[in-house]
């Protein structure tokens, strides 16, 4: 009868711990990446064959995924799959880990956590700026002309590259439109204002889709692109320039390009020279003492169509001295942006370019605060940039032009019951759970969304009624034991 006063008392307290339990399960049922515990019970030892009642075995997280709710903020992430944010205490530095993605920028301008722990990731490695001014190393006002704005990784790569990357390149101008004037020097790369403008109209073009192709081919070797020099060979026939009845003609593209005799051969040749360097994304030269005319493409790698020089009806010889090739890679970028970046300096324009470069090759988690607002970053003046999220890397965008400036990591553990939940959705990691590995690749990042409490008010209601009973049903037990145990000590007496 004592032994089951005590058993009594066992199981009211393991039950009055599941009711616990279960009631924290359902409080928390809205509680963003809330991970519900299960609680398991043990019987006690037993001694001649009797049980000495039960006492809690283990309260263990639920670690299966919860729901994911799309919010619309761009700052919300849920992780889909296995995995916990990684954040940190800002007075203390103590790290500690969470599910909950409802994240926010900082009055610093770093993100952190509605609790205002800093949310660590990894950050650009590497910002290289290609600038007409090496003084000037920022998106100012005076940079007004947007040119291109491309994401390029090749983090999602089928092959085994050397290195895997996620960049992105942003590039402008000052305003060449007002800028350029026109310049050089007749028969000697003479260019107008409006053949610089239509030059640099389709260099922007170029560096664009050459943004695009490797884009798409990230992986590919660098290589450089190469122009097309040309070699017209007038020097045989430039005596038969006497009269403005006689004429030095070529085809480029198919368009005829033909200058009349004026005043003296060295001013035809020049002249002639002129207009070639006017065509869109040409320039020439012209030696007037041997009558050889060198065109050359502006734009790498592209092939240009020569054909039918000729003074009059005679042809003279044409020959490709530097034949086009089209490069890949990172050097097909550069190739064509140092072209643009030239261009715009001939027409009294400046360009910067600003890429930013994060390496994917790290096995081991690198970890550092993002910070959110561009100006603080010094890559655009007086401008904060909007979010956005994608898949874990962070993009601040600015007009046309969005900048990469981290990726949010995520960690796992060999044992994810051992970590210590320490309340406000956090948890730290414990000799039980291991140390902190890196989980890219065992989940995915969804922007604009929230993982949901994983608590089921269903289950929790159903077995906050099993505790229930089950806790009266062990009060009974003691009330009956004292009711024997009274019933004995009355026959004693």
């Amino acid at each position: 009868m004592i032994g089951g006063l005590w058993n009594g008392l066992s199981g009211l307290n393991i039950f009055d711990k599941a009711l616990s339990v279960e009631s924290n399960n359902i409080t928390n049922v809205s509680t963003v990446g809330h991970k519900a515990d299960d609680i398991r019970f043990e019987d006690l030892m037993y001694q001649n064959g009797y049980g000495n009642g039960s006492a809690v075995q283990s309260i263990d997280k639920r670690t299966i995924q919860g729901g994911l709710q799309v919010t619309g903020n761009s700052y919300d992430v849920a992780i889909d799959g296995k995995g916990y944010f990684i954040v940190e205490e800002r007075e203390t530095g103590d790290t500690a880990y969470t599910r909950a993605g409802n994240f926010q920028m900082s009055e610093d301008g770093l993100l952190q956590t509605a609790n205002s722990l800093k949310v660590l990731g990894m950050t650009p490695q590497t910002t290289s700026i290609v600038t007409s001014n090496e003084n000037e190393t920022t998106f100012t006002n005076e940079y007004n002309t947007f040119i291109a704005s491309q994401t390029i990784s090749n983090e999602n790569s089928q092959s085994v590259p050397a290195d895997n990357f996620i960049k992105t390149i942003n590039t402008k101008a000052t305003n060449y439109l007002v800028s350029a004037q026109d310049s050089g020097i007749s028969g000697s790369g003479y260019k107008s204002a409006d053949s610089k403008i239509s030059d640099i109209d389709a260099l922007m073009s170029d560096y664009n889709s050459k943004l695009e192709t490797y884009s798409l081919s990230a992986d590919s070797e660098s290589t450089v692109s190469i122009s097309q020099i040309t070699t017209i060979d007038y020097s045989n026939l430039t005596t038969n320039l006497v009269d403005e009845n006689d004429s030095i003609n070529v085809f480029v593209n198919n368009s005829k390009i033909s200058q009349q005799f004026d005043t003296d051969i060295q001013t035809t040749l020049n002249k002639f020279s002129d207009k070639l360097s006017n065509v869109k994304g040409l320039t020439s030269t012209v030696d007037t003492t041997t009558g050889i005319v060198e065109i050359m493409s502006l734009i790498p790698g592209k092939e240009v169509t020569i054909s039918e020089a000729s003074i009059n009806n005679n042809y003279s010889l044409i020959t490709n001295t530097q034949v086009a090739s089209l490069g890949s890679g990172q050097g097909l970028v550069d190739s064509s942006r140092t072209a643009l970046k030239n261009a715009l300096e001939t027409a009294d324009a400046k360009l910067i370019d600003i890429t930013s470069e994060i390496s994917l090759n790290e096995d081991t988690l690198v970890l550092n605060e993002i910070q959110m607002k561009l100006d603080n970053l010094d890559l655009v003046e007086e401008s904060f940039g909007s979010v956005i999220i994608d898949d874990g890397n962070i993009y601040l965008k600015d007009g046309n032009n969005s900048f990469l400036v981290g990726k949010i990591e995520t960690a796992t553990f060999k044992n994810e019951q051992g970590l210590d939940p320490l309340g406000d959705n956090l948890y730290r990691n414990t000799a039980e759970s291991g140390i902190a590995l890196k989980a890219d690749d065992m989940n995915t990042l969804i922007s604009s969304s929230l993982e949901l409490s994983n608590a089921n008010i269903s289950t929790s209601l159903t077995s906050l009624l099993v505790y229930q009973k089950a806790y009266e049903a062990n009060s009974k037990s003691i009330t009956t034991s004292d009711e024997m145990l009274t019933t004995a000590m009355d026959l004693i007496k």
